[in-house]
């Protein structure tokens, strides 16, 4: 698939200087600070020397002495203490921190998670019923609940308290609830409004702990489920969420849970350095599996874990979950890829919307990614449940996939989201309505270029500036997320030494060597998926390259590796210019 290159700002080149000299960097370097709004060195310093104690206030969030007095009178009056939350790894991993926290300092403690079919997303009537019968008199919800103004009355109803910690938007009506933090708030001068769910748990557990004189050194050891949640929920890695995300993978690598441990072992990293591409890859997907494919608690009970053997057999039950969501993912996207491959007319759409009864729902988010891999548009794959088509819906860059399904409300029964990926439900009928006009909405208001994958390049980069001092600095911008994504940089006439191979099971890989124009160092780099390119590539012309720089370890050896993401050739690049020339000629 063709992709765009765009060139980010360079920023502003005085405040660059200033920093190439303040800070001792090459252009590069200082270039790539500016482009993260840093532009001081005392910026600069608090970015590459993330600090605990820059953690903000708590008490800063509206609602937090509230909700802290409100835990206190509990554990006071001995009364029945449930921690509710999502079933997704945000969700589940908020719910072992302060479960697992609060039960350091009491013991009349429970955790509850909606199951995914039979009570969706977020605070449920079951779950509120649940709470009554087993005499839980306050519950602490996770990681949802903003909206929930009508349950939160029915919990009233019932003398049930409820605290709500969210980080979804609120709508218009708070719920009615005895404390609720969400930095969103527009009543909250917190003053970061993107953490994760579990973070904005981590921040009511910091307030309790300040309540009570108990020391942060207690808590901090539960950063490593913070990191999880920041990397898998995809919030901005930035401000407070860098030092979270900082201080937990140190955690992670260092000390993890019991079960995280688990995970790690199962998942075959615990022998190098985990960062954020791991947990996104590797540890996240099995947290998320148990509540897609059978119930998130069974995470719950992994995350909280008390000893090594129980940590290994709940992780078993996780690891075994994923191995079926992995199964289920790949059947539905090949039968969905099918579908299209088979219809002329479905090809030739600016959107895909596909809809069949059969498919599993715990899978359909994922299967929508898929598709955009293969067809970059904007993407709703929709199954059968409980008498409903139901589904998800992906988006890519620019374009604003909640105001197209907005567009169609009248044909949903609900539905929910944010511009790049939402959740529906509608009657079965109404599909072969509502897939013309959601086609119809994406034609209108969809821009051609927002049809072509687009990668957002930093900086060009001679590989004479690769040095062990530019990567050693390169290192200290990790953890890497968005907001702060891994550097991505293009080389100018490059060339193959004769030694780049092809790799893989099906030879679908390119193993390249590579050197540059004037240059006889020789770098290795990897593009997986671009056998494509091997003859080109392989015939001694040069060519472009966007990569980025990582470390690659091989029977305990590491060296720096190019990971290619996308090759252009100079005619190539001639050959358009000069057809977009023509254009604009014909067009005078």
């Amino acid at each position: 698939m063709k992709k765009r290159w765009t060139y980010k700002n360079a920023g502003d080149p005085g405040i660059v200087e200033g920093l190439m000299k303040s800070l001792g960097v090459d252009r590069v370097l200082a270039t790539l600070l500016v482009q993260r709004g840093i532009e001081t060195y005392e910026q600069a310093e608090k970015f590459f020397r993330p600090k605990l104690e820059h953690l903000y206030d708590p008490y800063l969030m509206a609602g937090m002495q509230a909700a802290v007095e409100r835990i206190d009178k509990a554990i006071q009056n001995g009364e029945k203490i449930m921690i509710y939350g999502d079933y997704d790894v945000d969700g589940t991993t908020a719910v072992a921190l302060v479960y697992s926290f609060l039960l350091k300092q009491y013991s009349n403690i429970g955790n509850y998670i909606p199951d995914r079919y039979a009570e969706g997303y977020g605070i449920s009537y079951k779950g509120i019923d649940f709470a009554q019968e087993h005499g839980y008199s306050l519950v602490i919800a996770l990681d949802c609940g903003i909206k929930a103004v009508e349950k939160i009355e029915y919990a009233k109803e019932k003398s049930i308290d409820f605290i709500i910690c969210d980080h979804h938007l609120p709508g218009d009506k708070i719920p009615d609830a005895v404390a609720v933090l969400d930095p969103k708030r527009v009543d909250c001068q917190y003053p970061f409004k993107e953490l994760s769910g579990c973070g904005v748990g981590f921040k009511l557990m910091q307030g309790y702990c300040i309540f009570k004189g108990i020391s942060l050194l207690e808590l901090y050891p539960f950063l490593d489920l913070v990191a999880v949640s920041i990397a898998s929920d995809i919030v901005p890695v930035i401000d407070e969420n860098r030092i979270l995300a900082y201080y937990g993978l140190k955690e992670l690598n260092s000390a993890p849970s019991k079960g995280l441990k688990a995970i790690i072992k199962l998942a075959g990293i615990e022998k190098h350095n985990i960062a954020i591409d791991d947990i996104v890859f590797r540890i996240g997907p099995r947290i998320n599996a148990s509540g897609r494919m059978e119930s998130g608690k069974s995470s719950v009970d992994l995350l909280c874990a008390g000893s090594d053997v129980e940590a290994f057999e709940m992780g078993s039950v996780v690891d075994s979950c994923n191995d079926d969501r992995k199964s289920v993912d790949r059947t539905i996207t090949q039968e969905a890829l099918s579908i299209i491959a088979s219809d002329i007319e479905q090809q030739k759409k600016k959107s895909t919307v596909l809809f069949n009864p059969e498919w599993h729902k715990g899978v359909v988010g994922i299967v929508a990614s898929r598709l955009i891999e293969t067809y970059y548009r904007p993407t709703v794959v929709l199954t059968e449940s409980n008498g409903f088509a139901t589904g998800s819906a992906r988006s890519v860059p620019g374009f604003d996939l909640y105001q197209a399904v907005e567009s169609c409300s009248d044909l949903l029964e609900n539905f929910g989201g944010h511009m790049y990926a939402a959740g529906l439900s509608m009657k079965v009928e109404n599909v072969p309505i509502f897939i013309d006009r959601f086609e119809r909405y994406v034609a209108e208001h969809i821009e051609p270029e927002m049809l072509v994958p687009q990668i957002d390049i930093d900086s060009k980069l001679d590989f004479s500036n690769i040095t062990d001092k530019f990567y050693r600095i390169l290192k200290q911008f990790e953890p890497f997320g968005p907001g702060n994504m891994s550097p991505i940089f293009v080389t100018e006439k490059v060339f193959d030494t004769g030694d780049s191979r092809l790799v893989g099971n099906d030879k679908e890989h390119i193993k390249l060597a590579l050197i540059q124009e004037d240059n006889a160092k020789v770098f290795q780099g990897i593009a997986f998926q671009m056998a494509d390119h091997y003859e080109r590539v392989h015939c001694s012309m040069p060519f472009s390259i966007c990569y980025s720089i990582i470390e690659n370890t091989y029977r305990g050896t590491s060296t720096l590796q190019l990971r290619v993401r996308d090759i252009q050739y100079i005619n190539d690049i001639l050959d358009e210019w000069e057809e977009g020339h023509q254009t604009i000629e014909a067009e005078r």
